[in-house]
């Protein structure tokens, strides 16, 4: 009975995403019918497995590259009800939004999500601070608001002692309000982690090739184990494309004709350090188009974002020279002491998956979601905002129970929280406790406590006999040597850039972007999936070339030019067949 429980991936406690789970995932992929297969490993995907695995079906989440490799790794970083949508009287959104964030808060994830302070400055004396102060009201009250502070008014003076980098003339007075914030990524990779552990198969790098059918519907789909080219059926009673911006490219592949369809747009942000802005606060700034951040993010500042079309490479937008100088010229109209391209230390571009309407720009496009049967067997979702994925995951699983065998049960994930948050806060009681036991400083504690929550213990546990794990990477001090064997060992880390780029964000927090780190990081992980010296090799030589091209295309005039630049570098996984899922 012992050893049926142990081999029993419902039972994992908590579910590991490591080398021995991903060869008894692909086992199952090929041998068991499914209820739901869900392609695309991005926040909303991840809900949906977590959505369906938590009312009881059988399911498989399917990622071509890494969870949260695409949009969901790229965003503001924010869970916010979208201030900016009340204006175009977008009240059931932000009320969604402000709920889900609540939520986010105090039950889900409340060693992921954190409150955030931004100061709005005012401009316009007369009618901006009761206007301002009337959407605040309605902001700070919407969608069972509690756990964040209300706003509050500053006069000029105030304001300026709250952010003491401003200009004296860049406003009359200010408004400070509260949101809420997360590592995207991580908190992507924990909604799948919660998935499997409830008996999802999670399984990344892994390519939807073909879509399967019998008679007129969909019944499973064909797939590719882009690490070594092995393929295998997975029969199905229903499957939901949740891939973003690729939605129209898995449509087609599908053979279906798409009821909506999706629209790329790009937002470029970019990182510089804490000390080059004098601020106890966030800010948000209005622009022509739409509104910028200024974003508190740890010990640096994260300034975005832009808004515009994208046509071209899908895995791998690219912010050029205009869209950081677009971002600077922004900022430093507020700010007395000007930041530089000196100044930078990370870059990254997203594109965010917008349902086309009728507007040109793509700031206007609704960010409401969609969600079609596109053919019996096949749901497709697209569209929302990051802070309301758990909704459009619930959405999806209904749009799908037509197609399912049995009566499906109804979403319980709001009364569900993701692996780590349980005994959190107890954790967090314990601090110096902790700090004593494994010889680390309670500030690093507190920092491991934010990233992994009650898995804390997992994380540490991996040092036990190697002290030497618990010393900080060498050139990235921010993150301990053994956050990089777990991203390996539990977290479904396969390549240098999961673990520099998404695990930990040392390629946005470091000018190098994780150059000067990635032998060390590389040997590390190599440890736990069984690298070669070659393959070990090859993977920093990958990373470097990422970065490289990163780099240079950002130097780039024109969209053409820098995705000419970044599509040159080599992919790390390199049996990828495109188009891409």
């Amino acid at each position: 009975m012992t050893a049926q429980r142990e081999n029993d991936p419902r039972k994992s406690e908590p579910a590991r995403l490591g080398p021995l789970s991903r060869a008894a995932s692909w086992d199952r992929l090929g041998k068991e019918t499914f209820d739901l297969v869900v392609i695309g490993g991005g926040v909303v995907g991840a809900g949906v497995a977590l959505d369906a695995a938590t009312r009881g079906l059988r399911v498989a989440l399917i990622e071509a590259r890494d969870l949260a490799s695409g949009t969901s790794s790229r965003s503001s970083k924010l869970f916010h009800g979208g201030l900016r949508y009340l204006e175009q009287l977008e009240f059931g959104l932000v009320r969604e939004a402000l709920r889900e964030r609540e939520l986010m808060l105090t039950t889900l994830a409340p060693h992921l999500v954190k409150p955030v302070s931004f100061l709005y400055p005012l401009t316009r004396r007369v009618w901006e601070r009761p206007y301002t102060a009337a959407g605040l009201f309605l902001y700070d009250t919407m969608g069972g608001a509690r756990s964040v502070p209300g706003q509050k008014h500053l006069t000029k003076a105030g304001a300026l002692r709250m952010v003491p980098a401003l200009k004296r003339d860049a406003l009359i007075g200010g408004i400070r309000y509260y949101d809420a914030q997360a590592d995207d990524a991580r908190h992507t990779m924990t909604v799948a982690r919660t998935a499997a552990h409830y008996g999802a198969v999670v399984r990344t790098s892994t390519q939807v090739i073909e879509f399967l059918r019998e008679a007129d519907r969909v019944s499973g789909v064909r797939v590719r184990d882009v690490e070594n080219g092995a393929e295998t059926e997975v029969q199905a009673s229903a499957v939901i494309n949740c891939t973003g911006v690729w939605t129209d490219e898995l449509q087609r592949l599908s053979g279906s004709r798409g009821r909506f369809r999706v629209r790329a747009s790009k937002g470029v942000h970019i990182v510089v350090p804490r000390d080059r802005i004098v601020s106890e606060s966030g800010l948000i700034l209005r622009t022509e188009k739409s509104v910028l951040f200024v974003i508190p993010w740890r010990n640096h500042w994260i300034v975005g974002t832009t808004d515009t079309d994208w046509n071209l490479d899908l895995a791998h937008p690219a912010a050029t020279k205009h869209d950081i100088d677009y971002l600077l010229e922004h900022v430093n109209s507020v700010l007395a002491t000007q930041l530089t391209h000196d100044d930078i230390e990370g870059v990254y571009a997203g594109l965010r998956p917008l349902l086309a309407g009728e507007s040109e720009e793509t700031s206007k496009l609704s960010r409401e979601h969609a969600v079609a049967r596109v053919s019996p067997g096949l749901v497709a979702i697209a569209g929302g905002k990051y802070t309301t994925y758990r909704v459009m995951a619930a959405d999806a699983v209904d749009a799908a129970a037509v197609d399912l065998p049995s009566r499906v049960q109804p979403s319980i994930t709001d009364k569900v929280p993701l692996v780590g948050a349980d005994g959190y806060h107890a954790l967090v009681n314990q601090v110096d406790h902790l700090a004593a036991e494994h010889g680390l400083h309670p500030y690093r504690v507190r920092h491991l406590l934010d990233r992994y929550g009650s898995l804390v213990g997992e994380v540490l546990a991996l040092a036990d006999g190697r002290p030497e794990l618990l010393k900080p990477i060498e050139n990235a001090p921010d993150y301990l040597r053994v956050e990089a064997v777990y991203a390996a060992s539990d977290e479904g880390a396969l390549h240098l850039e999961d673990v520099l780029a998404r695990r930990t964000r040392i390629s946005i927090e470091y000018p190098h972007r994780g150059v000067d780190c990635a032998q060390q990081v590389a040997e590390l992980m190599g440890e736990v999936l069984g690298w070669s010296a070659e393959t070990t090799a090859r993977e920093v030589e990958v990373y470097r070339a990422r970065v490289e091209a990163e780099r240079d295309s950002q130097t780039k005039p024109s969209d053409e030019a820098a995705d000419a630049r970044r599509s040159a570098a080599p992919e790390a996984r390199d049996k990828l067949i495109e188009p891409v899922s």
